[in-house]
Protein backbone atom coordinates (compact mmCIF):
# COMPACT_ATOMS: atom_id res chain seq x y z
CA UNK A 1 0.00 0.00 0.00
CA UNK A 2 1.04 3.32 -0.99
CA UNK A 3 2.05 5.50 2.00
CA UNK A 4 0.59 9.23 1.24
CA UNK A 5 2.79 11.92 1.16
CA UNK A 6 2.57 14.52 2.96
CA UNK A 7 5.33 16.53 1.94
CA UNK A 8 4.40 18.70 -0.86
CA UNK A 9 7.41 20.87 -0.94
CA UNK A 10 7.46 24.60 -2.20
CA UNK A 11 7.00 23.37 -5.53
CA UNK A 12 3.98 22.33 -6.95
CA UNK A 13 2.43 20.54 -10.15
CA UNK A 14 -1.13 19.83 -9.92
CA UNK A 15 -2.89 17.84 -13.05
CA UNK A 16 -7.00 17.89 -12.55
CA UNK A 17 -8.70 15.01 -14.05
CA UNK A 18 -11.91 16.50 -14.15
CA UNK A 19 -14.23 14.41 -15.75
CA UNK A 20 -12.57 14.09 -19.43
CA UNK A 21 -13.04 10.48 -21.16
CA UNK A 22 -9.47 10.48 -21.82
CA UNK A 23 -8.79 9.09 -18.02
CA UNK A 24 -12.22 7.53 -18.43
CA UNK A 25 -11.81 3.60 -16.46
CA UNK A 26 -8.19 1.99 -16.24
CA UNK A 27 -6.75 5.06 -18.75
CA UNK A 28 -6.22 6.49 -15.45
CA UNK A 29 -3.75 3.87 -14.60
CA UNK A 30 -1.54 5.16 -17.57
CA UNK A 31 -1.64 8.84 -16.25
CA UNK A 32 -0.44 7.96 -13.20
CA UNK A 33 2.19 5.70 -14.08
CA UNK A 34 3.75 8.29 -15.75
CA UNK A 35 3.37 11.04 -13.64
CA UNK A 36 5.07 8.63 -11.09
CA UNK A 37 8.41 8.27 -13.76
CA UNK A 38 8.62 11.73 -14.57
CA UNK A 39 8.15 13.17 -10.65
CA UNK A 40 11.17 10.81 -9.62
CA UNK A 41 12.91 11.83 -12.67
CA UNK A 42 12.41 15.39 -12.32
CA UNK A 43 12.40 15.49 -8.28
CA UNK A 44 9.30 17.59 -9.23
CA UNK A 45 6.10 16.67 -6.99
CA UNK A 46 3.03 15.94 -8.84
CA UNK A 47 -0.31 15.48 -7.98
CA UNK A 48 -3.18 14.00 -9.59
CA UNK A 49 -6.85 15.25 -8.84
CA UNK A 50 -8.62 11.73 -10.37
CA UNK A 51 -12.78 11.58 -10.31
CA UNK A 52 -13.78 9.99 -7.01
CA UNK A 53 -14.69 6.15 -8.64
CA UNK A 54 -10.83 6.08 -9.90
CA UNK A 55 -9.17 7.02 -6.78
CA UNK A 56 -8.39 3.35 -5.80
CA UNK A 57 -7.09 2.73 -8.89
CA UNK A 58 -3.85 5.06 -8.29
CA UNK A 59 -3.83 5.14 -5.20
CA UNK A 60 -1.01 2.03 -5.02
CA UNK A 61 1.60 5.29 -6.97
CA UNK A 62 4.45 7.42 -5.34
CA UNK A 63 2.54 10.20 -6.28
CA UNK A 64 0.68 12.59 -4.04
CA UNK A 65 -3.31 11.94 -4.74
CA UNK A 66 -6.14 14.51 -4.31
CA UNK A 67 -9.24 14.83 -4.55
CA UNK A 68 -11.37 17.65 -6.94
CA UNK A 69 -13.89 18.67 -3.98
CA UNK A 70 -14.85 17.87 -0.85
CA UNK A 71 -18.16 19.00 1.21
CA UNK A 72 -18.34 20.67 4.42
CA UNK A 73 -20.93 17.82 5.45
CA UNK A 74 -20.37 15.54 8.74
CA UNK A 75 -19.34 11.98 8.77
CA UNK A 76 -22.17 9.52 8.81
CA UNK A 77 -25.87 10.19 7.15
CA UNK A 78 -24.70 12.29 4.55
CA UNK A 79 -25.28 10.57 0.81
CA UNK A 80 -23.30 11.40 -1.85
CA UNK A 81 -20.78 14.15 -0.45
CA UNK A 82 -17.17 13.59 -0.20
CA UNK A 83 -16.33 14.64 3.50
CA UNK A 84 -12.93 15.30 4.85
CA UNK A 85 -12.90 12.74 7.57
CA UNK A 86 -13.42 10.01 4.99
CA UNK A 87 -10.69 11.29 2.88
CA UNK A 88 -8.28 11.04 5.45
CA UNK A 89 -9.31 7.21 5.90
CA UNK A 90 -8.89 6.98 2.53
CA UNK A 91 -5.36 7.65 2.51
CA UNK A 92 -5.82 10.86 0.20
CA UNK A 93 -3.45 13.52 0.62
CA UNK A 94 -5.68 16.91 0.12
CA UNK A 95 -8.15 18.00 -1.77
CA UNK A 96 -9.08 20.76 -4.41
CA UNK A 97 -11.76 23.40 -3.14
CA UNK A 98 -13.57 26.32 -4.70
CA UNK A 99 -12.62 25.31 -8.00
CA UNK A 100 -14.47 27.70 -10.65
CA UNK A 101 -16.74 24.53 -11.88
CA UNK A 102 -17.78 23.76 -8.31
CA UNK A 103 -17.61 26.74 -6.14
CA UNK A 104 -18.91 26.94 -2.59
CA UNK A 105 -19.66 29.80 -0.32
CA UNK A 106 -16.77 31.73 1.99
CA UNK A 107 -18.76 29.83 5.64
CA UNK A 108 -17.87 26.88 3.55
CA UNK A 109 -14.36 27.72 2.45
CA UNK A 110 -13.37 28.68 6.29
CA UNK A 111 -14.64 25.70 7.51
CA UNK A 112 -13.48 23.40 5.20
CA UNK A 113 -10.06 24.89 5.20
CA UNK A 114 -10.11 24.65 8.98
CA UNK A 115 -10.93 20.80 8.51
CA UNK A 116 -8.73 19.66 6.49
CA UNK A 117 -5.50 21.71 7.72
CA UNK A 118 -6.50 20.02 11.68
CA UNK A 119 -6.83 16.28 9.85
CA UNK A 120 -3.11 17.25 8.10
CA UNK A 121 -4.50 16.72 4.70
CA UNK A 122 -3.47 19.37 2.00
CA UNK A 123 -5.53 22.54 0.44
CA UNK A 124 -5.25 23.66 -2.87
CA UNK A 125 -7.75 26.27 -2.38
CA UNK A 126 -9.12 28.18 -5.37
CA UNK A 127 -9.48 31.74 -6.56
CA UNK A 128 -10.21 33.79 -9.29
CA UNK A 129 -9.33 36.93 -8.43
CA UNK A 130 -6.94 39.56 -6.07
CA UNK A 131 -9.77 40.35 -4.34
CA UNK A 132 -10.22 36.29 -3.41
CA UNK A 133 -6.17 35.62 -2.47
CA UNK A 134 -6.43 38.73 -0.06
CA UNK A 135 -9.44 37.28 1.85
CA UNK A 136 -8.49 33.69 1.62
CA UNK A 137 -4.60 33.70 1.94
CA UNK A 138 -5.74 34.71 5.70
CA UNK A 139 -6.67 30.97 6.44
CA UNK A 140 -3.28 29.65 5.74
CA UNK A 141 -4.39 26.72 3.05
CA UNK A 142 -1.38 25.24 1.76
CA UNK A 143 -1.80 26.60 -1.73
CA UNK A 144 -3.86 28.95 -3.48
CA UNK A 145 -4.06 28.57 -7.10
CA UNK A 146 -5.56 31.72 -9.08
CA UNK A 147 -7.44 30.81 -11.82
CA UNK A 148 -9.29 33.42 -14.19
CA UNK A 149 -12.29 32.01 -15.76
CA UNK A 150 -11.97 33.16 -18.78
CA UNK A 151 -8.84 31.96 -19.81
CA UNK A 152 -9.02 28.33 -18.33
CA UNK A 153 -8.97 25.55 -21.34
CA UNK A 154 -8.77 28.66 -23.61
CA UNK A 155 -4.92 27.94 -24.63
CA UNK A 156 -4.07 31.37 -23.52
CA UNK A 157 -2.16 31.35 -20.44
CA UNK A 158 -2.05 33.37 -17.43
CA UNK A 159 1.47 33.88 -17.40
CA UNK A 160 1.01 35.48 -20.74
CA UNK A 161 -2.28 37.03 -20.52
CA UNK A 162 -2.41 38.67 -16.74
CA UNK A 163 1.52 38.08 -15.56
CA UNK A 164 0.30 41.44 -13.36
CA UNK A 165 -2.31 39.10 -11.77
CA UNK A 166 0.37 36.67 -10.81
CA UNK A 167 3.10 39.27 -9.28
CA UNK A 168 0.41 40.68 -7.72
CA UNK A 169 -0.92 37.39 -5.84
CA UNK A 170 2.34 36.57 -5.30
CA UNK A 171 2.36 39.77 -3.08
CA UNK A 172 -1.07 40.03 -2.07
CA UNK A 173 -0.19 35.70 -0.66
CA UNK A 174 3.57 36.91 1.23
CA UNK A 175 1.48 39.94 2.93
CA UNK A 176 -0.91 36.86 4.76
CA UNK A 177 2.79 35.95 6.76
CA UNK A 178 1.99 32.51 6.93
CA UNK A 179 2.81 29.09 5.26
CA UNK A 180 0.78 29.31 1.89
CA UNK A 181 2.29 29.41 -1.48
CA UNK A 182 0.80 30.39 -4.80
CA UNK A 183 -0.12 28.48 -7.49
CA UNK A 184 -1.80 29.80 -10.94
CA UNK A 185 -3.59 28.21 -13.61
CA UNK A 186 -5.74 28.71 -17.06
CA UNK A 187 -4.59 28.41 -19.79
CA UNK A 188 -1.16 26.83 -19.82
CA UNK A 189 -0.59 24.44 -22.75
CA UNK A 190 3.17 24.64 -22.80
CA UNK A 191 6.89 24.41 -20.66
CA UNK A 192 7.33 28.29 -21.74
CA UNK A 193 4.30 29.36 -20.08
CA UNK A 194 5.10 27.14 -17.12
CA UNK A 195 8.44 28.39 -16.97
CA UNK A 196 7.22 32.13 -17.43
CA UNK A 197 4.72 31.49 -13.97
CA UNK A 198 7.81 30.46 -11.99
CA UNK A 199 9.84 33.62 -12.97
CA UNK A 200 6.63 35.72 -12.10
CA UNK A 201 6.71 33.88 -8.34
CA UNK A 202 4.16 31.05 -8.72
CA UNK A 203 5.31 28.26 -6.79
CA UNK A 204 3.60 26.05 -9.24
CA UNK A 205 0.48 24.87 -11.63
CA UNK A 206 -2.85 24.09 -11.75
CA UNK A 207 -3.43 22.32 -14.98
CA UNK A 208 -6.01 20.06 -16.42
CA UNK A 209 -6.78 19.81 -20.56
CA UNK A 210 -3.56 21.07 -21.34
CA UNK A 211 -2.53 18.40 -19.86
CA UNK A 212 -5.57 15.53 -20.49
CA UNK A 213 -5.64 16.42 -24.31
CA UNK A 214 -2.13 16.26 -24.71
CA UNK A 215 -1.63 13.74 -27.41
CA UNK A 216 1.87 12.50 -25.59
CA UNK A 217 1.73 12.70 -21.62
CA UNK A 218 4.62 12.02 -20.71
CA UNK A 219 6.41 14.27 -22.86
CA UNK A 220 4.24 17.08 -22.12
CA UNK A 221 4.49 16.43 -18.17
CA UNK A 222 8.19 16.02 -18.77
CA UNK A 223 8.06 19.68 -20.55
CA UNK A 224 6.40 20.56 -17.81
CA UNK A 225 8.47 19.69 -14.95
CA UNK A 226 11.27 21.46 -17.00
CA UNK A 227 9.47 24.82 -16.48
CA UNK A 228 9.06 24.88 -13.33
CA UNK A 229 12.95 24.16 -12.61
CA UNK A 230 14.17 26.27 -15.07
CA UNK A 231 16.66 29.23 -14.12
Amino acid sequence: MRKPSNQLGNKMFIINCKNYDEIAGDKIIKIAKIAEKVSKKYKVPIAIAPPYHLIPLIIKFKIIVLAQHVDDKKVGSTTGFMVPEILKKSKINGSIINHSEHRISEKEITSLVKRLTKLKLKTILCVKNINEVKKYAKLNPTFIAIEPPELIGTGRAISTEKPGLITNAVQAVKSAKNSTKLLCGAGIVSGQDVAKAKDLGSNGILVASGIIKAKNWEKIISEFCKGLKSQ
